[in-house]
């Protein structure tokens, strides 16, 4: 089914023309009809299903199709909260991009920045915004931006939004919605809370669920190196001398553990940066078109800072560390083998992660190609329940040693 069948205007099918749009997704086929339709949408998609079009481009063509004769300033008429400054990022540049020959403005806010760039364009007009949480609440409170005539409201990513906070955030922008208007909500998983917050959101809402939350694309090829905890930077290593791997996201489980990794791989002469939520917003930015031009061989991230990464033709990720939770796997693993494309998916796993794939495999219900070739194989066993007490134990052990006997240092501005 090409997109014109979904009829779509001309306008917006150029545009996708342009931007090499073919056939539309599953999530596409099934959410624009609904959306042009003016149905509330309840959607469960997994990452690289193309969601963001599934609710830009009807959205734009109902603003395209609403436009009136009246040459004053623009209203925002359709809002899309998300949780991340990078996903914000993306979904504008995807307004952008579809809506090319439209007419309509769009633009993005979020913190970390200065604001003055951000008002500077609420200021002209825009017809549609996206934002984070926090940011949007504060330009709102400065009276920058009222939400009091949107049409068209999305929240995206909801259990992400939930994960991180945001929930109290979330019903102050809701309460502040018109009645009538039209919403499309969307969530990677579907647990308790998020459903009863779409009951606070939706008007007799369509379910749309495309690859569920337990499934991997077909596209993704995985692999699975069993090592030791202390071996697996020179695994590391030792995978990316296959230069075959010329663009590579690798994913750490904490913000020190990302910039660690980065420290290690450029000792050993690749090009490595980090992005996480301790970085400046501009750091994060530079480091993420570096390696979308491909000045930069391999990114590493975290699971928050990665959300909303969009790389054409990704084709290796990398777990550094393992995930405690299944699904986590299934949205890192989808940043590769995007809208069709083919996939690797490689993780390292150290003796005390070897439970969590256990849990992976039952919830993508297949087994993990393990590699045999591996240089560095796992030897080391799990500590058992026991020897963790006894370790942790130890360890706040020697933190209160340490501070017990710890000099004052005598610096550079020491007292004397």
């Amino acid at each position: 089914m090409p997109f014109k069948d979904l009829k779509i205007i001309e306008p917006i099918l150029r545009a996708l023309k342009e931007n090499q749009y073919v056939t539309p997704t599953p999530i596409q086929q099934q959410s624009i009809p609904l959306i042009l339709n003016r149905r509330d949408i309840l959607g469960s998609a997994q990452t690289g299903t193309g969601k963001t079009a599934a609710f830009a481009v009807p959205i734009l063509q109902h603003l395209y199709n609403d436009q009136d004769k009246n040459t004053g300033r623009r209203k925002i008429k359709s809002l899309i909260v998300t949780p991340t400054r990078e996903l914000a990022i993306q979904i504008d540049e995807s307004f952008s991009s579809y809506g090319k020959y439209t007419g309509l403005k769009n633009t993005v806010v979020f913190g970390g920045v200065n604001q003055g760039p951000q008002t500077t364009l609420l200021k002209r007009g825009v017809d549609i915004l996206t934002a984070t949480p926090g940011r949007l609440l504060d330009l709102m409170d400065q009276g920058y931006i009222s939400l009091k005539d949107i049409k068209y409201f999305v929240l995206d990513e909801a259990d992400r939004m939930l994960d991180m906070g945001f929930i109290n955030d979330i019903k102050k922008i809701i309460a502040k919605l018109p009645t009538k208007r039209q919403s499309l909500y969307f969530s990677a998983t579907m647990p308790d809370s998020i459903v009863e917050l779409s009951k606070k959101i939706l008007n007799n809402p369509v379910k749309v669920n495309v690859s569920p939350v337990s499934s991997t694309a077909d596209t993704i090829q995985q692999y699975l190196y069993y090592t030791n905890r202390s071996d697996k930077n020179n695994l590391l290593i030792e995978i990316l001398q296959d230069e075959n791997i010329d663009q590579v996201l690798i994913f750490s489980r904490t913000k020190h553990g990302a910039d660690r990794i980065a420290r290690n791989l450029k000792k050993k002469k690749i090009n490595a940066e980090a992005i996480h939520g301790d970085k400046s917003q501009n750091q994060r930015q530079k480091a993420l078109s570096m390696f979308k031009d491909r000045k930069v061989r391999v990114l590493v991230a975290t699971d928050i800072a990665a959300r909303g990464i969009d790389i054409d033709k990704l084709r290796f990720v990398i777990n550094f560390d393992i995930p405690n939770i299944a699904e986590t796997y299934v949205h890192r693993i989808g940043r590769s083998g995007r809208a069709g494309e083919e996939g690797v998916a490689i993780s390292i796993c150290e003796p005390e992660e070897n439970i969590y794939i256990k849990d992976i495999e039952k919830l993508i219900n297949r087994k993990i190609e393990v590699v045999t070739d591996n240089p560095f194989p796992q030897t080391d066993n799990p500590m058992t329940n026991a020897e963790k007490k006894e370790w942790e134990k130890e360890k706040q052990k020697r933190k209160r040693e340490f501070f017990a006997n710890r000099k004052p240092r005598q610096g550079k501005y020491s007292k004397k």
